[in-house]
């Protein structure tokens, strides 16, 4: 997955994986897929569709309704810049685009996002790169 056409943006790239649709609809109901087109670079820790099913039910459907929330939500998930995963593992945390910092760590090698687990890194895009998480990030209320 990692050798994408890098010429796509970052939503292009994720839909074209195939496994964000909740994700893109998401994006979408927020008014964030302009954003994303948009010059970055960004960083996108991408809970993937089975990250999002993991959500209590009724949640997805109740977050496609609130707009401020999902917004809030999906913002929690980028953090302005290129951060490659050799950048990643050198920090501790990361301020958000949401305006909170998320938590980063390393665990039996494998990086953790506030507990969630990098399942596939440095996905590049044209704005940016994505890192593939499998668990959705909840920001503090």
């Amino acid at each position: 997955m990692n050798k994408m056409d890098s010429k796509k943006d970052i939503v292009d790239t994720a839909a074209a994986a195939g496994t964000f649709k909740t994700l893109a609809a998401a994006l979408d109901a927020a008014g964030l897929v302009d954003t994303l087109k948009g010059a970055g670079p960004f960083t996108v820790f991408a809970p993937t569709d089975a990250a999002f099913a993991k959500l209590p039910a009724g949640t997805v459907e109740g977050l496609l309704k609130d707009k401020a929330k999902l917004s809030a939500i999906l913002t929690y998930h980028v953090v302005a810049g290129k951060v490659m995963a050799a950048d990643v593992i050198k920090l501790d945390s990361a301020k958000t685009v949401n305006g909170q910092s998320v938590a980063i760590k390393v665990v039996d090698g494998k990086v953790q996002v506030n507990g969630a687990t990098v399942t596939s890194a440095d996905i590049e895009a044209s704005n940016g790169v994505i890192h593939v998480i499998d668990a959705v990030l909840i920001p503090k209320d």
